[in-house]
């Protein structure tokens, strides 16, 4: 049976995660290091915290419909939303520890007044499981936005763009827990090398096989000991990494002796996996605006042995010309919204159309840091064209010298991964 604290840490991370508006994976991750959980514990706990999150607008409206619309205190909402997950989410909580934690929770939260509340609650819930399972499905049919818990406005959006099926199947993705997925470190190690370490470290792998990345470069790890206390990771021999983040620099193809810029690059995954092509020879610079995030730039180049990079901030780029350049660029992130976990309840309808504006002048900003016989990537992890295909569109009408020679957008539904963009752009001489 999990321990107690557990749930204790996972309510925690949801409270303060409302009342600081921070994204609660960051939230979790505090909470982690502080806590001395074993692994199933700390399983549970992430769990309970994904699940709450992603699903909080469907398990709202259960709790609505079963008070009548009521307002709850924070934390016994918190508690109610917990509670409700493991009933209709997970299968292997016994009956009798979802109510008396709950009602042991609401004691912690000095609730004392809401722990008989909660605990006719739970027994409720439990006593018509069955209806309120079938009445979730119907409303996933009737009701997809709300029965897949995303926001109406981002549902209409995409059906309209993609039709209803294909945008539930969507919804469905990010509803799902994302794996855990590992790039190997081909300046320290090879992948026959790294399968002999991982097994001995009790870390089970399955390759993973895309066209945008080498063969034998990619690893699902199905089952592992928590990352950091793993050898092959603290000496660099592999960086976590999704198969999709791997495109641009594909599609960037940069070469050892090359002068390479990577503009926005914290915390670093594709400046190390740029190194890696690179074979750490030739000159690479890596800049980003936040000193925080350059700082654990840092920390990952030094991990992965990457020696070519010079990192530092923007205006440490503005007197050179490059080979080649990528600008992975903030972006509003809804190819990867089953890894962000609040995402959904985070972005706004207009969110896209004000990224873009920015998104452009970093465009235009990269493309004056290029040489003229040099190329350009353009990189978001967004599958908005509003961010993406448009807005390349919207740089080669008013840059008429430059052209596009390839883009290629991955869409989770199609492509079986996290979605993403990239655009590979040079200029025309002679124009």
């Amino acid at each position: 049976m999990p321990s107690r604290n557990s749930r204790q840490i996972a309510l925690q991370t949801l409270l303060r995660s409302q009342e600081t508006q921070r994204a609660v994976e960051r939230i979790l991750a505090r909470q982690f290091q502080s806590a001395a959980l074993s692994s199933a514990d700390t399983g549970l706990c992430r769990e309970l915290v994904s699940g709450c999150v992603r699903w909080r607008r469907l398990l709202d409206w259960l709790i609505e419909r079963a008070t009548e619309g009521r307002e709850q205190k924070p934390a016994v909402r918190e508690i109610l939303r917990l509670g409700l997950y493991q009933i209709f989410f997970l299968s292997r909580i016994p009956e009798h520890a979802i109510v008396d934690e709950s009602v042991r929770l609401a004691k912690t939260e000095r609730c004392l007044g809401q722990a008989g509340f909660i605990n006719a609650m739970m027994r409720r819930f439990l006593r018509e499981r069955g209806q309120i399972t079938r009445d979730i499905a119907n409303l996933q049919e009737d009701r997809p936005a709300l029965g897949q818990s995303h926001p109406d406005w981002l549902f209409k959006k995409w059906e309209q763009r993609w039709g209803c099926e294909k945008t539930v199947r969507l919804m469905e993705w990010n509803n799902r827990p994302a794996p855990t997925c590992a790039r190997v470190n081909p300046l320290l190690t090879d992948p026959g090398s790294l399968a002999k370490r991982w097994e001995d470290e009790g870390v089970e792998a399955t390759p993973i096989y895309c066209d945008w990345a080498k063969p034998d470069s990619l690893f699902r790890l199905r089952q592992h000991p928590p990352l950091e206390s793993l050898g092959s990771f603290r000496d660099g021999l592999f960086y976590v990494q999704d198969p999709s983040t791997l495109l641009a620099v594909d599609l960037l193809n940069p070469q050892p002796g090359q002068a390479v810029l990577d503009l926005c690059a914290a915390p670093g995954g594709k400046t190390c996996q740029i190194a890696g092509r690179m074979n750490n020879e030739g000159q690479l610079s890596a800049i980003d605006i936040s000193e925080s995030r350059i700082e654990l730039m840092r920390e990952n180049c030094e991990r992965m042995r990457v020696t070519c990079a010079t990192l530092g901030q923007a205006d440490a780029a503005a007197t050179c010309k490059y080979d080649r350049v990528l600008v992975d660029v903030p972006c509003s992130n809804t190819g990867v919204m089953r890894r962000r976990l609040d995402l959904r309840w985070r972005l706004s309808s207009d969110e896209t159309r004000v990224l873009a504006d920015e998104q452009l002048k970093l465009l235009a900003q990269a493309a004056e840091w290029t040489k003229p016989d040099g190329q350009l990537v353009y990189s978001t992890c967004s599958i908005e064209p509003e961010e993406n295909e448009q807005l390349i569109a919207r740089f080669l009408d008013a840059n008429l010298d430059w052209q596009l020679i390839n883009e290629r957008t991955l869409h989770p539904v199609e492509d079986h991964t996290d979605g993403a963009y990239a655009a590979q752009l040079t200029q025309q001489t002679g124009v």
